[in-house]
Parts: C-alpha cells; sequence; structure tokens
C-alpha cells in the first residue's frame, strides 16, 4: 500500500501514539496484534503516512489506560489529521504547541527564519530572552523560568550531530533595540558574532535603509524537510499557526528569494553587528578578538 502524504496533525498523531505505546511498554508486534495489522502497518501509523480510524486509535488508547486530556487531544488529532495546517490559539500560557515546532525544527535540513522585532530565539543569551519575556504582559511570572530554559532548550539542536542549514534573517532596527540595557545587548551582539562562525549558520542583516521589504507582514520561519513537504510557522502571544498548503509555501518561498535579495551579505552583516558590539562595549583595540 502507497504511503499517506503526512500533514502536522498527522506527525502529531504519530508521535502522540508512539509515545502512549512506550509509556505502556508495549512493542510494535505487541501492537499490530492488537489492531489486528502488520507491524510494518504499525511503523508507518506512528510516522503519519497511514490513515489511521477512530476506531483503532480508541482501541490503542484503551489498551495503553490512556485518559483525561491526552486521550481527547489524541482523538481530536485522528479526526483532523488528513487536514493541512494547524491553526490554534492558546492564550497566555505556554504552548504545548511548541513540542511539534521544536519536533519539526529538529528534522528539517533547511531553516529560513525572519524576525521583524526580536532577534532568533534560538540564537538569544539567556539575559536578553529573560528581558523579553518578563516584558510581555500576559505571561504569567510563575512561567519565565520555564519560558527562558525552554528558550535555551532550543539550542541545542545547533549540536546535534548533521544540524540543519539555518539562514536568519534580522531588520536591523532589532540590532539597535537595547532589549535588556547595554550589557545585555553587548553580551548579545558578541554571542551572535561567535555563532556566525559556525558553517551551517547564515545570519544575514535587513539594512533599515532598503526601506520597506518583503517581510513586512511579519516574522515566520520556513522549514524544508529531506522526506517531507515543506512547513511554514508563524507564532503570536495568543496563538500559533503551521501553515503547510502548496500556495502558502510558495508564499513565503517568494518572501525569503526578496529577503535574500534585499538584505546584507553575510560578511556585511558580521560587520554591522561587529561595529555595533564595538560601540556599545568600547574601543576596537579592546575587542581585536571579536570573529
Amino acid at each position: 500500500m502507497a504511503d499517506h502524504e503526512t500533514t502536522v496533525k498527522s506527525r502529531e498523531l504519530g508521535e502522540g501514539l508512539r509515545r502512549v505505546i512506550e509509556a505502556a511498554g508495549l512493542t510494535g508486534k505487541e501492537v499490530a496484534r492488537h489492531l489486528g495489522c502488520s507491524p510494518s502497518e504499525v511503523s508507518r501509523m506512528l510516522t503519519g503516512k497511514r490513515a489511521v480510524k477512530e476506531k483503532e486509535v480508541a482501541h490503542l488508547l484503551g489498551l495503553c489506560r490512556v485518559s483525561g486530556k491526552e486521550k481527547e487531544r489524541l482523538e481530536a488529532l485522528c479526526r483532523e489529521a488528513n487536514r493541512p495546517g494547524w491553526y490554534q490559539q492558546h492564550g497566555s500560557r505556554l504552548p504545548p504547541q511548541l513540542r511539534t515546532y521544536l519536533d519539526h525544527e529538529d528534522k528539517a535540513v533547511t531553516i529560513h527564519d525572519f524576525q521583524a522585532l526580536l532577534l532568533p530565539g534560538s540564537l538569544q543569551t539567556a539575559d536578553y530572552a529573560r528581558a523579553v519575556i518578563t516584558r510581555i504582559v500576559n505571561i504569567p511570572a510563575e512561567e519565565v523560568d520555564e519560558r527562558v530554559a525552554t528558550q535555551m532548550a532550543r539550542q541545542e539542536i545547533f549540536s546535534r550531530p548533521r544540524p540543519a542549514k539555518f539562514v536568519f534573517y534580522v531588520h536591523e532596527f532589532v540590532l539597535h533595540l537595547p532589549v535588556g540595557g547595554k550589557n545585555v545587548m553587548s553580551d548579545q551582539l558578541h554571542h551572535l558574532l561567535r555563532m556566525s562562525v559556525r558553517p551551517y549558520i547564515a545570519l544575514r542583516v535587513l539594512p533599515a535603509s532598503f526601506g520597506a521589504h518583503a517581510g513586512t507582514a511579519g516574522s515566520f520561519t520556513l522549514m524544508e524537510f529531506q522526506h517531507i513537504n515543506p512547513v511554514v510557522y508563524v507564532e503570536s502571544v495568543t496563538s500559533t499557526n503551521f501553515m503547510e498548503e502548496p500556495e502558502e509555501i510558495t508564499a513565503y518561498q517568494q518572501i525569503v528569494a526578496a529577503l535574500a535579495k534585499s538584505a546584507l551579505s553575510e560578511a556585511q552583516s558580521m560587520d554591522r553587528i561587529r561595529s555595533l558590539a564595538i560601540e556599545l562595549s568600547g574601543t576596537r583595540e579592546e575587542h581585536d578578538d571579536l570573529p
């Protein structure tokens, strides 16, 4: 049987089912026997490549003794698994969809990230991230530490054996915004310079002098994969949106192409960041060791 074309939701359903199967201590062969299918069908189900019937999910959740909100979540995903895209509102609480984003980020081979107002989360220092998070009025104070830790944990993606190719686009205004004050911003700019020497990270600055640009609609992340279709991720304070319709992907690929033409080169971008770092923290002689 041919593989089913996966969606964000079918892959999330597969990952969720994999977790409950592992928690129950079951093997693929045992699950296959209970569902009356082959182990290969179970494997394809857990990767989102096989359409899953609601009665199969119900049987499996009962077998694994899953109840409550997780049961409701997986049953809802099963009903929606074939529909591309995923828009969800989460209010001011830490969005559970962040796990879905991180799963996709970890599997991507190329990631294009445009940020119009702040530096990309995976390039932020802890002090910069804390300064940003504490100023978001809808985030409860008791969640600040968790969110900062989550932000820092995202940087582990740069240490995986085969990291993706990252292309970060940031507007020049972001570099001048004194988030957390002079010292925090100085450390942040130095961190960008250190990260930029990694061969799989390209940092491109969109100069303010360019004026209106292709990214005026807002920040986004375009992830491309080896075996699945591209996904665009857009996040706001109260919602997240995974987009995967072909026309949506084409639109954002065109935006990326336009940003690539209008942004400074990597070398020019590093010169711009280096000059700002020196301006914030002293004379050039004190910073001859900057990358």
